[in-house]
């Protein structure tokens, strides 16, 4: 049997064209709207205004999450300058870290080939590779927790020696105080919990001595501590903001208008996990089935997966990014299935793939009648080809795996991971038309021949959460406070609550001699225009429309 997992040149020429291809990419796409942009933009006014304690959004206190994020993507910013791949850096470099330390884990714990074919497992999945490149903050919480987990797994494996064991278990400290700081109390709560029941369910009670609480416990508050009594002490109203209205009204309430049932997270867990899906409940089931005295990793990922799960699903709050904390865990369980699995089932796996991308290849063409507007058609045209190339390669790929299940098993399951890779890529590199629709860049030409850095530019009931980024150039909100409003609370002279406010201020603006901007609801020109309110159109589209108050200047003769 050809034994990948062993290094060599081939092997490591692969992970070295990985690495390039997954850091590439980040640049390929616009910052789409909404957390792209928004994040993008929240590590760009830190950097303008040197204020590294308040977060702030648009100019206005933003205290919905901690600032990790934020703090990596400013420090990008200062290193290599503002740009979209600058603004991912930090996500995708957690994304890679998150697979290269699952497959250490998997090495040390069940043996080199686990190891392997967990990184394999997780840097192929849809989901983590997908959002491996996508500017959100549950990547780097996701890696975060799983350092902790990683950690804890390492600390208490069985040949351990006692510094092991005690550096080992102060990264898992790091690790929680870092996921706190990239996203809230989610990042001590849910391994705490972990813990809890693996204690309750393995009746490994002697672990609690070998969690080295004396040191980590002031590790992890000299790590946490210090911004959360800074922003407080800065701003009174962040600690029942944050603790209070984001973390229990989030769980409790649909106070953010994230609903979904109770259901929500089984087809994205089922999708996410593409091209290892067949092989995820067998993996489960098996975790469960094989207990043993003394620590038991399995149990531990199978109870990391099976609570964050139900912990979310539960939430009145969901978003599909929600449920990455567990792919890790799941990877390992997978990558300790495929050791054992047979060419039945490794067939099964790679002849879903194979079915899909021939299914996807048969109904590409008809993607353009989904477009809702006819200016979307083209858009959605575009992206055919890209559809196209990923459903010959998935096709290719699956076939070419399902051959080699045989003779080639180790090479069956690297060729269906890079298939599944290299597809998800090529999917998101066709969006690129379609997020510059949704992020409005095709108007930058337009908006930047209009402006100065003085000009205000209204936003009329919306937010364009990319643009400000794109502009280098804040906004201010009109009728539609958003995301914003508790800052707006705080900072009232910040906004125009009201249409007619806007309307007079417009006017004034005008009166004045002064050019400025607005970004408007498509419906609210006829709004303006009914208003005998002076207006220039410079750039529409069916999302928005850009005017402004002043006439076109004529060229000198």
């Amino acid at each position: 049997m050809t034994e990948l997992h062993r290094p060599k040149p081939a092997v490591w020429a692969l992970l070295l064209l990985f690495c390039a291809i997954w850091l590439l990419m980040l640049d390929v796409r616009p910052l789409t709207p909404t957390d792209e942009g928004r994040y993008a933009e929240m590590a760009r006014e830190m950097v303008s205004t040197g204020d590294w304690i308040t977060p702030r959004l648009n100019g206005i206190k933003y205290f919905e999450k901690p600032p990790l994020q934020t703090w990596m993507t400013a420090l990008s910013f200062q290193a290599f300058g503002l740009g979209e791949w600058q603004a991912r850096l930090w996500t995708g470099l957690c994304g890679l870290f998150g697979i290269f330390l699952t497959a250490y884990t998997g090495r040390r714990l069940f043996g080199p080939r686990v190891g392997f074919n967990a990184g394999l497992v997780l840097g192929s999945s849809l989901l983590w590779t997908a959002l491996g490149h996508f500017n959100t903050l549950d990547m780097g919480l996701a890696t975060m927790m799983n350092l902790s987990m990683c950690s804890l797994l390492m600390a208490q494996r069985k040949d351990a020696n006692p510094e092991e064991r005690r550096r080992w278990m102060l990264a898992c400290w790091v690790g929680m105080a870092l996921a706190v700081l990239s996203k809230g109390l989610i990042g001590v709560v849910l391994p705490g919990a972990v813990l809890v029941l693996y204690t309750l369910l393995s009746r490994d009670w002697v672990i609690w001595k070998r969690l080295h609480l004396l040191a980590g416990v002031p590790l992890f508050l000299a790590i946490t501590a210090p911004w959360f009594v800074l922003v407080s002490l800065k701003n009174p109203e962040f600690p029942y903001f944050f603790f209070v209205h984001e973390h229990f009204a989030r769980f409790t309430t649909k106070v953010h208008h994230r609903t979904g049932p109770w259901h929500y997270f089984i087809p994205v867990v089922l999708l996410g996990s593409i091209p290892w899906v067949t092989m995820l409940p067998q993996s489960l089931w098996k975790a469960w089935r094989e207990r043993a005295p003394g620590f038991q990793p399995k149990l531990m990922l199978l109870i990391w997966s099976v609570f964050i799960f139900f912990f979310f699903s539960i939430s009145n709050s969901k978003l599909v990014s929600y449920i990455l904390p567990i792919f890790p865990a799941m990877a390992l369980l997978i990558a300790c299935h495929l050791d054992e699995a047979s060419r039945k089932a490794l067939t099964v796996n790679a002849g879903l793939i194979a079915l899909l991308s021939a299914i996807g290849l048969a109904l590409a063409a008809r993607f353009p009648s989904l477009a809702s507007e006819a200016y979307d058609r083209p858009l959605f045209q575009a992206y055919v080809p890209w559809m196209i190339a990923a459903a010959l390669i998935g096709l290719v790929g699956g076939l070419l795996a399902i051959n080699w299940t045989k003779q080639k098993r180790e090479w069956s399951i690297a060729v269906l991971a890079v298939t599944s890779f290299l597809l998800v890529q090529l999917l998101m590199a066709g969006h690129a038309p379609l997020g510059r629709y949704k992020a409005g860049t095709e108007h930058l030409a337009a908006i930047k021949a209009e402006l100065t850095p003085e000009t205000p530019i209204y936003a009329v009931g919306l937010y364009e959460q990319s643009l400000p980024f794109y502009l280098r150039h804040t906004l201010i909100l009109v009728e539609h406070a958003d995301e914003m409003d508790f800052g707006l609370q705080q900072e009232p002279q910040l906004w125009i609550p009201t249409y007619q406010g806007f309307a007079e201020k417009w006017k004034a603006d005008t009166r004045a001699g002064k050019k400025s901007l607005a970004i408007l609801r498509p419906d609210m020109l006829a709004k303006m225009q009914n208003d005998n309110l002076p207006i220039r159109v410079i750039a529409e589209d069916p999302r928005r429309v850009i005017v402004t108050n002043m006439p076109q200047e004529k060229p000198a003769s």
